[in-house]
């Protein structure tokens, strides 16, 4: 896939919304130096190519309830593309799943699950075994504490290799 050509100036764009969220036309002028009108082309331009896919903010979760934080490591036992969408599919529907990424080696797939209680992720395992979804063997890694979770840093990612 070709990849969009970006400048210092969009790559301060993207950083800034990455760190402030949706910002108004002059604040993120001001943040990032440019005027506001350039400012804002440059935004629809990066909107429009697809870059921005969302604002959010980030809760502290743990203040308003109690939940379950599970890392689970998920191998199949069938690597049919169908085996692939069918556990694909089970995961997009899965309000729990809230992150999954393929991965290549010894395990095809790592999940990151928050459920509202012990319980109810094992309900979503036990659906997930029942679901005839070719699953061979599955380990679980219960998250005791965050450490670090940051969103990547955009400026060291874009700069070349040395």
């Amino acid at each position: 896939m070709k990849k969009l050509a970006l400048d210092a100036a969009d790559i301060r764009i993207l950083s800034a919304i990455q760190s402030h969220g949706a910002l108004s036309k002059s604040r993120l002028a001001e943040i990032v130096n440019l005027s506001p009108t350039p400012c804002w082309a440059r935004l629809t331009k990066l909107k429009n190519a697809e870059l921005i896919k969302g604002y959010g903010a980030d809760i502290a979760l743990g203040k308003i309830t109690d939940y379950t934080k599970v890392i689970v490591t998920l191998s199949l036992n069938k690597h049919r593309k169908s085996d692939f969408d069918q556990f694909e599919a089970f995961v997009a529907a899965s309000a729990d799943i809230i992150e999954c990424i393929a991965t290549g080696g010894g395990t095809d797939y790592v999940m990151t699950v928050m459920s509202p209680s012990l319980a109810a992720f094992q309900e979503l395992i036990q659906d997930m075994l029942e679901g005839e979804l070719a699953v061979d063997r599955y380990v679980t890694y219960i998250v005791t504490r965050e450490i670090k979770s940051v969103a990547p840093n955009i400026s060291r990612l874009m700069t070349p290799e040395h």
